[in-house]
């Protein structure tokens, strides 16, 4: 939908000459006159920003908690994507972000109020976050939980119906299922095996409608950095199979808590081999009609695939939930039978195709998946720099393989196009120094900044500090928890600490409080924001949760945030002159100074921090403390 622009053109001026007076207009007089802050710090990011759309560069834009950054993208991102007829892209680190910046009570309907916009904004949340139609169909017939009724219920008539097409409307993402959990969800949601382009209902399916939806937005497209990525990995190969890109072509992309992004490109560059995926795909293809050969060699690959998946448990050892793996060569011996294997039954799949008694939507999908599991395989198998690790996915035992590190493909297919690209968050730097994000990146060419926050943390926020053994963190969390039933962020570092506290409460304590993945996460901030709930536990809430003045007045940070001793930071270390001060100190620093940020969001708000310390954590406060707004009170 194409939109005009808040500001007119002239000829004696260029687009960005405009723009400046525009937001300064904005920014200085107009939302002032509405009841918004003048925030210098505001005012000087909004500029930096159309400096970087003038030169199209990469911008690291770093400005304290409070300082009014999504309004000072805005402005700029949406006359941009006006003047070039292309939409802007806001990448969020979740879905939980994409929910706060598009909430009612957002920053987004904040300007459409006062400014009397229409700001035509699209979701484009990742794959997994829609429902699949043909993996209900097939839990349905194996599943009666009340979680099935539930998502049955919220499916619009014309999905089965004979409805035109023209009442389509989009549905089907995870939100709109809170009650489910995370577990149910993913039984039924999109999964990487599924095949799309062969799928009979696809013109009926929820992810597909969204996608046409938001391919027509006129100024914003916000979508997660796991989707962005997603979408510059695939995007190459999606066109070559004559298919859309995941994303349309856009003006300039702003990555909100764009520290993240690094993670997000690891997740999507990574090839997975699951422990029963392949068992209930053969079962899938393996029916009344096969030739025997065919089915002889299913026969094989399934137990020669559990043989290898047997061999591979026994040799997975760590305690984070990546498991370093030892390649013994019984392993990688088996390794590569599976891939004989499984290229002998591709080429036997020529024959089976022709004779028609496969489901052709079945075979395309197993054929996919086979052509995936053998060239992760192979990857597996050979002495390269690929880095691969077991962890449990969806329930399920996993083998996760990343081909190399990031940092040369990202800048390759993202930092050396030409696009504005614009990293906004409160904690890029390490004191004004952003070398380990640019590094992290592969960015070799950038401008940066840093404004501090507004706020006078000296009179708003108290950080205590407990020097305590690590087998009492929980009696000290659930001490501090019964002192006050005040809201309270509680933050682990890890799922599996999250999950050891939470076993270690009673059902009275566990009454007022809620645990990340009991279900849908942005509902359960929504009723802890009501106050439904006294205590949100969350192992993923250390950036983006916003909950301004008495919603929130303490947050309780179980352990300082370190990366886990697993493969993949590993890697990163064995790369590193100085491991500890090159990888773990950094990414400790930042991650804490986003949890802290949690908790002073506007010039309303007050509380207090509390960092329960093991007494190895306490030795190292001389690292972490300067990066701390105030000072901390030990006991």
């Amino acid at each position: 939908m194409k939109q005009t622009l808040p500001f007119a053109l002239s000829k004696d001026r260029s687009f960005f000459e405009s723009l400046g007076d525009w937001m300064g207009d904005v920014l200085y007089d107009e939302l002032p006159e509405k009841g918004f802050e003048c925030r210098d710090e505001q005012i000087y990011m909004a500029y930096q920003i159309e400096k970087s759309l003038k030169e199209k560069s990469v911008l690291f834009a770093e400005a304290g908690v409070g300082t009014g950054k999504t309004i000072a993208y805005l402005l700029p991102a949406i006359s941009y994507a006006r003047y070039t007829g292309k939409p802007a892209l806001i990448s969020c680190a979740d879905e939980t972000l994409i929910d706060q910046l598009v909430k009612k009570e957002g920053d987004i309907q904040k300007l459409q109020d006062t400014l009397g916009w229409n700001i035509d904004v699209r979701l484009a949340k990742s794959r997994d976050q829609y429902l699949c139609l043909k993996r209900l169909e097939h839990e349905q017939k194996t599943n009666d939980d009340d979680f099935i009724e539930q998502i049955e219920d919220g499916i619009p008539d014309f999905v089965y119906g004979h409805q035109s097409l023209q009442a389509v409307f989009p549905y089907g993402e995870r939100s709109a299922f809170p009650d489910v959990s995370d577990e149910d969800w993913q039984k039924v949601n999109y999964h990487p095996i599924q095949q799309c382009a062969v799928c009979d209902i696809r013109n009926r399916c929820g992810q597909t409608i969204h996608r046409q939806n938001y391919r027509e937005a006129g100024d914003l497209i916000i979508c997660s950095h796991d989707f962005l990525m997603e979408h510059i990995w695939t995007k190459e190969s999606r066109v070559r199979e004559g298919q859309m890109p995941l994303l349309p072509e856009v003006s300039m992309i702003v990555l909100d808590e764009g520290h993240l992004l690094e993670f997000a490109a690891q997740r999507a560059l990574t090839y997975e081999v699951q422990s029963q995926t392949l068992v209930s795909l053969i079962d899938r293809v393996a029916q009344d009609g096969v030739r025997e050969r065919t089915l002889r060699l299913l026969e094989t690959l399934q137990d020669t695939h559990d043989d290898f998946f047997k061999e591979l448990l026994v040799h997975a050892h760590g305690d984070a939930e990546r498991l370093h793996i030892t390649k013994t060569d019984l392993v990688l011996q088996i390794g590569k039978e599976l891939v004989k294997l499984v290229e002998q039954i591709l080429e036997e799949f020529v024959f089976e195709s022709e004779l028609y008694t496969i489901d052709e939507y079945d075979l395309r999908m197993v054929e996919e998946y086979l052509e995936q599991y053998v060239f992760s395989l192979q990857l597996f198998v050979q002495n390269g720099d690929a880095v691969d690790w077991v962890e449990e996915k969806d329930g399920l035992e996993t083998l996760v393989i990343m081909p190399r590190l990031v940092t040369d493909i990202l800048n390759e297919k993202l930092f050396t196009s030409k696009l504005p690209v614009v990293f906004s968050s409160a904690t890029l730097s390490i004191n004004k120094d952003f070398t380990y994000i640019s590094d992290a990146l592969g960015i070799d060419k950038y401008h940066s900044f840093s404004v501090a926050s507004p706020f006078d943390y000296a009179e708003v926020m108290k950080i205590y500090g407990y020097s305590i053994e690590s087998a009492t963190k929980a009696q000290k969390a659930r001490e501090l928890l019964a002192q006050s039933n005040e809201p309270t962020l509680l933050l682990f570092k890890s799922k599996q600490d999250m999950i050891s506290f939470e076993n270690s409460l009673t059902v009275e304590e566990r009454l007022s409080m809620a645990c990340e993945g009991e279900r849908e996460l942005s509902s359960i901030v929504r009723d802890f924001q009501a106050g439904e709930i006294s205590t949100l536990c969350s192992y993923h809430l250390w950036e983006g949760l916003d909950l301004p003045a008495e919603a929130l007045t303490r947050v309780i940070i179980y352990d300082l945030p370190f990366p886990p001793h697993d493969p993949l930071f590993d890697a990163k270390r064995k790369f590193s002159n100085d491991p500890f001060n090159e990888v773990d100190l950094p990414f400790m620093l930042l991650r804490l100074q986003q949890g802290i940020g949690r908790l002073i969001r506007t010039s309303a708000d007050h509380g207090s921090i509390h960092l329960l310390l093991s007494d190895d954590e306490k030795q190292l406060s001389d690292s972490f403390t300067h990066v701390l707004p105030v000072e901390v009170t030990w006991s």
